[in-house]
Formats: C-alpha cells, sequence, structure tokens
C-alpha cells in the first residue's frame, strides 16, 4: 500500500525501485544465492567467522553473533510490517469482513495444519527431528508474491488478494507457533515490562498520529527508541525477540486521526494518510531492501559438502519430509480446506477464480524461506547435521515449489491473455 503524497511527495528513485515485490525477491535470492556459494567455496572460512562474530552488550543478554542479530534484530523489523499490514487488513482490508475472510483465512490454517501432519508422521521414528515440525507451515510473502507478480500479468486480480491474505494470516500462525512452541524459559519482569512499553508505543503513536504523519523525523527520534527498548526487554524475556516487532506494528493505528479543528471538514476524509499506511511505506525499502536479504545471506550459508554431501543430505528422512510437507503438503492443504469451507459453509470464491488458479497459488505457499529458516535455526542447534540438513531442505523445497507454481501459473496466465485478447476481437467487430 502506497502512502499518500503527505508522506514525501519527492521519494527518491531508489526507494521507490526497492518497494517493488519483484525487486524485494530478487535481493532476497541474490543475498541467499551468494551465501550458499560462499559457504562452499575455498573461503568458506571466512563467511563462518563473519557469520559467528560475537558482539554487543552481555549484561543485557545481547552479546550475539552476526547471524543471530540478524534473525533476532533485522528480521524484527519484516515482523513489524507484517503487524502493520495485518492491523490494516483486520481495519479495513480483506479480513475486515467475516464472509470475504473466511476462504483464505481456512486455506491458511489448512496450509499450515497439513504440512505438519506430514512432517510428523514421516519422521515419527526419528524423535530428535520432530522439533522442527513448524519448519514445513510458513510461506515467504516476499516470494510468492514477486513470482506472482512476475507471471501474473493477466491472472485474476482476486487471486493476488487471496494470496497475500492466506500469506498474511499464515504468517500469524507462524509467529503464534513461534511465541507458544519455540520459547523455552521466560522471564516474567522483562516481558511484562516490554508489553508494558509496547503498550506506551500504542498510545504515543494513536495520539500523535498526525504528528509523525507530516514530520518523517518524529517516528525516528520518539518511537523507534521505545520499539528498541521493547524488542531489547522481549529477548532478554526469552520470548524470540520478533514477537516484539508484531506486537508493535499491531499497535499502529491504521485508520486516519480526525482533522483538526479549523481544517477544511469538507475534505474527502478518506484522503488523508495513516500511521499504518506512512510506516509501510518509510520502511518497506529498509526491510525489502536489506533487513531481509541479509538475514536470508546469514540464514541460508550452509556447507553442504559438494555432491557427496548434498547426496547424504538428500538420502535423510529430515530432508524428505520437508520437502514433501511444503511442495505436497502446502498445497494439499490449501486446497482441500477451500474445499470444505466453500462446500459445507455459505462461503464461496471469487467468481473469477478457478480451482488450477489456487492450486497455483498452493505451490507458491510452499515456498516457505524466510520464516522457514528462522524455525529450522529455532528448532535444531547450529552446527548439527539436522540443522544443515534442514536449511538444504528448505532451500530446495522453495526452488521446487517455486518452478512447479511458475509453470501452473504461467499457464493459467497464457490461457487469461488468449481469454482477453479474444474478448478485444470480438469487441471491436
Amino acid at each position: 500500500m502506497t502512502a499518500p503524497s503527505v508522506t514525501n511527495p519527492a521519494t527518491p528513485g531508489l526507494l521507490s525501485f526497492l518497494r517493488k515485490d519483484t525487486v524485494g525477491g530478487g535481493l532476497l535470492l541474490i543475498a541467499a544465492l551468494t551465501a550458499l556459494v560462499w559457504a562452499n567455496s575455498p573461503l568458506a572460512d571466512s563467511y563462518f567467522a563473519i557469520r559467528d562474530a560475537e558482539f554487543g552488550n552481555a549484561a543485557w543478554h545481547l552479546q550475539l553473533s552476526l547471524g543471530t542479530w540478524a534473525a533476532d534484530g533485522l528480521l524484527a523489523i519484516f515482523f513489524f510490517l507484517v503487524g502493520v499490514e495485518l492491523k490494516t487488513e483486520f481495519t479495513h482490508g480483506d479480513l475486515r469482513r467475516f464472509r470475504t475472510a473466511i476462504v483464505p483465512i481456512t486455506a491458511a490454517a489448512g496450509g499450515v495444519i497439513v504440512p505438519a501432519i506430514i512432517y510428523t508422521a514421516l519422521l515419527t521414528s526419528y524423535p530428535e527431528t520432530l522439533r522442527g515440525w513448524a519448519i514445513p507451515t510458513a510461506t515467504d510473502i516476499a516470494f510468492a508474491v514477486a513470482i506472482l507478480a512476475i507471471i501474473g500479468s493477466h491472472l485474476p486480480k482476486a487471486l493476488r488478494i487471496f494470496l497475500l491474505t492466506l500469506a498474511a494470516v499464515d504468517d500469524l500462525l507462524a509467529i503464534g507457533i513461534i511465541a507458544v512452541f519455540y520459547t523455552e524459559t521466560i522471564s516474567l519482569v522483562p516481558l511484562l515490562t516490554a508489553v508494558a512499553v509496547i503498550v506506551v508505543y500504542g498510545l504515543i503513536a494513536a495520539r500523535f498520529q498526525t504528528f509523525f504523519v507530516e514530520r518523517a523525523w518524529a517516528a525516528w527520534v520518539i518511537l523507534l527508541p521505545l520499539g528498541l527498548i521493547a524488542w531489547a526487554l522481549m529477548h532478554a524475556s526469552g520470548v524470540h525477540a520478533t514477537i516484539a516487532g508484531v506486537l508493535l506494528g499491531f499497535t499502529i493505528p491504521a485508520l486516519a486521526s480526525r482533522r483538526r479543528r479549523g481544517q477544511d471538514r469538507q475534505a474527502d476524509d478518506d484522503d488523508r494518510p495513516n500511521l499504518a499506511e506512512v510506516l509501510e511505506h518509510r520502511l518497506r525499502p529498509l526491510s525489502a531492501g536489506f533487513a531481509v536479504p541479509v538475514f536470508a545471506f546469514f540464514a541460508a550459508g550452509v556447507a553442504v559438502g559438494g555432491l557427496d554431501g548434498l547426496a547424504t543430505a538428500f538420502s535423510q528422512p529430515l530432508t524428505f519430509a520437508i520437502i514433501a510437507a511444503l511442495v505436497v503438503g502446502k498445497p494439499l492443504g490449501i486446497l482441500a480446506s477451500t474445499w470444505l469451507v466453500t462446500r459445507f459453509t455459505s462461503a464461496g470464491l471469487d467468481p473469477s477464480l478457478k480451482w488450477p488458479d489456487l492450486a497455483g497459488v498452493g505451490l507458491l505457499a510452499g515456498i516457505g524461506f524466510t520464516v522457514s529458516l528462522l524455525v529450522a535455526e529455532l528448532s535444531f542447534i547450529p552446527g548439527a547435521p539436522e540443522h544443515d540438513y534442514a536449511k538444504v531442505a528448505i532451500l530446495s523445497a522453495s526452488v521446487i515449489a517455486a518452478l512447479l507454481a511458475t509453470l501452473v501459473l504461467g499457464s493459467r496466465n497464457s490461457r487469461y491473455r488468449t481469454a482477453e485478447g479474444a474478448t478485444l476481437d470480438v469487441d471491436h467487430l
């Protein structure tokens, strides 16, 4: 969503470039491939030395490696934007109306449950791997939307809305899973203090929304320090620090504040910006152009050990389970749950959508990548064989799912383009 011109009517070209879905996905892919090549080159030791270098304040539980700073810190920016987008959707977007939202919400739930079941079923004989059951439940919004933008020029607009809603709910479920199942010990004092700071953050954002919208520097000077304090306290509590990003995003007002007395009340209120739009507009380039690619760079670097190493990885039940859960489980869960909710309730699909279109979206949802890599980091000890096998599986599954989705949706796009051309020809007769 693009913020109104009151934010900055002369946005630099680079920032506009970084806001494009295709650019964010491309940078993510480049970062991951660079890390993978570097980690398997003669200079691999330098990559791991950089990734594992530690700095920070030990007293605040913040003496972390660069890789951990990227996963816990930079990725919080990404999750902040997820929180902002969800707030917008729940306030005046597709999640506001139950009948409109129930189908993609149910599809997202199916896309989380079925992959988890497949993963667990395939690995019941390997209890040491079961902690990673949530790895195949995530969808990478950046990659999925980027691919749809590249190949879907003639696909129904409702398909993109379906994917965005599904991916947003999927992220919300993934966030809940991380908070509940991947938090081992909780320190109540830092946690309660973090919640208190987040509440204050939200109250200030709501009370002075117009001030933050009209003055670009204000959010950096006032809201950012409060957000950093909340993040640090959340990290110290034992709850994964990215949860602070989501909660902070949820506090941002997604409806424009009332006009101040003396302003023109006849103007269209819908044209006035809200803080959610403005912050999303300002932070999107930082997230897509820096935070997420840097995380991918440090998370995707796994030494596969050449062809022999790849052969070993692909012979592991863990690798097979993750690939099967993402590539098969995701589309199966999405299609099955969509069919059930449209068959047995009054909810229905948008008339412009066909089941082959949803099959392509289901495959796109199998691109786990960012959040799947994060869950893999939380599931297995870095350096353990399972840790590396999981990453190989995530990268492989994401590539396979992307290729299959491209084939399906590319074919559908050609059909829609042909149909549109035929309609135009008839109209010109």
